[in-house]
């Protein structure tokens, strides 16, 4: 794969497009933090407001990855992520135009919707490459596009100088957020010009039922209201949040209606979900061993994406200030050394998905990547001023590379559970990432950096253990039985041929 992978033709050319599209959607979700402490200054904000953003940036971004899942599945990704992106214009302007702390809130609100974009890559990615190279090409598209997080820290602030002028002088923060937008809008209707669901003559499966995760067994159903029940407690405790009094952007009996309200709709999504799989609760369903997957294994996915993309978010949202503050740092300066961070996305976590498929054991990597998540944010544990600061580098970014490297072995293993229904299970894990990073950047604005690394590295050591006892290797992993998918995989004029007992087109 790796010999042809910059050829831009036939699966190769959708990756590309795919995960360009997954880099737009993080440049606009992270067009905030290289600006954090700007945006302060001229708003004036304190440290809390600007750590309660962070959240709100994540926030919703759990429901609708849920939401856009479903759609995914049932629209396909093309139409998806191309009205993903044109959407994101809308929260791009909305935060480029906030006056306060209030309108910033609900633009990063919106803002958070944008962030769920990565879901639909990875159905699209899973149509076009066969389970053998799933690891790598999820790996490439998960790590690539995340790079955006990496070209927001970087390029924004220089954008922001560059358009100076516009405002006679002033460092420009409020262009370069708009400007985001508007690339992604106008890469929305080129994306959706230049691709298709599914190679040629290969059919988009469909769940049967939408509302809800279809699941194969009773016991499963009330394990997906207990962990449906989590991200709608996410949602909780950033409302606590906002109304704390630092904060005060709600009053506390606006707090309590909207926790009411994320009571009805934790009952409307389990209704939703009991229709979809009443038949199977009742026991007048009984799905056939072929059919069937262990809901357990979403569930564990769930928490390894807690703590390595949990973890991922809530580090490139504090790193900028953490270095600012803790080794007296010029905001420019400690942004770029932030930025390394993400910047390790282009090869950690191809390299995740890489180790995943070449090991022959999707059990094994995801728990040794666990581990080493939690030994080197251990480390990280132990950053103070009297470090050296290109240590404190070196301790941030191992830690960068296993949590990415995790992310991407985690999604080496998402696409095969059960294909019809990847969106969904793309959507409950990725949400599950986004209540780990609001959990922890909860956790950092009640505490400190400290806490937050030593809180992120034991959560991953536990993931690891249960991995390592309960984690199953997916059916069909590695499996010959999959050959048959492969000449799917292109147009009927790039079929491989075999030459010397070697492929060729």
């Amino acid at each position: 794969m790796l010999k042809e992978l910059f050829s831009f033709r036939g699966r190769y050319k959708t990756l590309h497009l795919t995960w360009l599209a997954f880099f737009l959607t993080f440049v606009c979700w992270f067009n905030f933090a290289p600006f954090a402490s700007t945006i302060g200054k001229s708003l004036a904000l304190d440290k809390g407001q600007l750590t309660t953003l962070g959240i709100c940036n994540l926030a919703l971004t759990i429901p609708a990855r849920i939401i856009i899942g479903m759609l995914l599945d049932k629209y396909g990704p093309r139409i998806t992520y191309s009205a993903l992106l044109v959407f994101a214009i809308v929260p791009c302007f909305a935060t480029a135009l906030s006056q306060d702390f209030n309108q910033l809130v609900f633009s990063r609100l919106l803002m958070g919707i944008v962030g769920a974009g990565f879901v639909v890559g990875i159905r699209m990615v899973s149509e076009w490459f066969p389970p053998k190279e799933i690891g790598i090409a999820e790996g490439i598209y998960g790590g690539w596009g995340n790079f955006g997080a990496f070209g927001a820290e970087f390029a924004l602030p220089a954008l922001a100088i560059g358009t100076a002028f516009l405002s006679g002088g002033a460092y420009n923060w409020r262009v370069a957020i708009a400007l985001t937008g508007v690339i992604a809008a106008i890469y929305g209707v080129i994306y959706y010009n230049s691709v298709q669901d599914t190679p040629a003559g290969k059919a988009y499966k469909k769940p049967k039922r939408n509302g809800g995760l279809q699941v194969t067994s009773a016991r499963s159903f009330y394990a997906l209201l207990v962990m449906n029940f989590g991200l709608i407690f996410a949602l909780g405790v950033l409302a606590w949040r906002l109304a704390q009094p630092k904060i005060n952007f709600l009053s506390t009996g606006q707090m309590y209606g909207v926790w009411g309200l994320l009571l009805a709709l934790y009952a409307y999504q389990s209704y939703k979900s009991w229709e979809v799989n009443k038949e199977v609760v009742s026991g007048t369903k009984t799905y056939s061993p072929s059919e069937r997957y262990q809901f357990r294994q979403v569930a564990l996915l769930e928490f390894t994406y807690v703590t390595n993309f949990g973890s991922e978010l809530a580090a490139v949202s504090m790193l900028p200030l953490f270095f600012e503050y803790t080794f007296g740092l010029e905001h420019a300066q400690a942004s770029m050394i932030a930025a390394c961070y993400p910047f390790l996305n282009l090869v950690s976590r191809p390299s995740g998905g890489l180790i995943s498929d070449k090991l022959g054991s999707r059990k094994w990597t995801m728990t040794f990547i666990c581990f080493g998540i939690g030994i080197s944010y251990l480390i990280a544990f132990g950053i103070n001023k009297s470090w050296p600061i290109p240590l404190a580098i070196a301790a941030t970014m191992l830690a960068a590379y296993f949590a990415q490297a995790g992310c991407g072995a985690t999604y080496g293993i998402v696409p095969l559970i059960k294909k019809e229904i990847t969106g969904q299970i793309s959507g409950n894990v990725g949400a599950y990432g986004n209540f780990g990073g609001v959990m922890y950047l909860t956790i950092y604005s009640l505490t400190n950096a400290p806490t937050l690394f030593a809180t992120m590295g034991i959560a991953a050591l536990i993931c690891g253990s249960l991995c390592a006892f309960f984690l199953k290797e997916p059916k069909g992993s590695f499996a010959a039985h999959h050959a048959d998918e492969i000449p799917e995989m292109l147009p009927k004029q790039e079929q491989p041929i075999l030459l010397d007992g070697k492929e060729t087109y």
